[in-house]
């Protein structure tokens, strides 16, 4: 029987065409099932031979490593050079936005905090 390998929720779609390539490169046979359209199930990669699961996960696990190296590298020199996103250079490009999500924070948090109050 099937097992779920990878739920493609959330996945970039790079990083789920290197996982396809990688499980190709190592012979694993796997199938894909498509998001629904309704985006109730959002598909995901399934591993056909439950004996190969192990081998496909320790494969996994490398090339996690590998990309959150390659990711906090890439960061990292985007810090130096100046282009990484913070929260001042997000303030001045999209000012609207940073204060409408702060807002609303303050919002859920007050409700929260105050809402056992209101119900006594």
């Amino acid at each position: 029987m099937a097992k779920l390998f990878l739920n493609l929720r959330n996945v970039p779609a790079d990083e789920a065409d290197e996982v396809r390539d990688l499980l190709r490169a190592n012979a694993i046979d796997f199938y894909e099932t498509q998001p629904s359209p309704w985006g109730i199930s959002s598909g995901g990669l399934w591993i056909e031979d439950t004996g190969q699961l192990a081998r496909a996960k320790a494969l996994m696990a490398d090339y996690q490593a590998l990309r959150r190296d390659r990711a906090r590298s890439e960061r990292a020199t985007a810090e130096r050079e100046g282009r990484a996103e913070t929260f001042a250079g997000l303030l001045r490009d999209r000012p609207l936005y940073v204060v409408g999500v702060l807002a609303a924070m303050l919002f859920i948090v007050a409700v929260t905090l105050a809402l056992p109050w209101l119900l006594l």
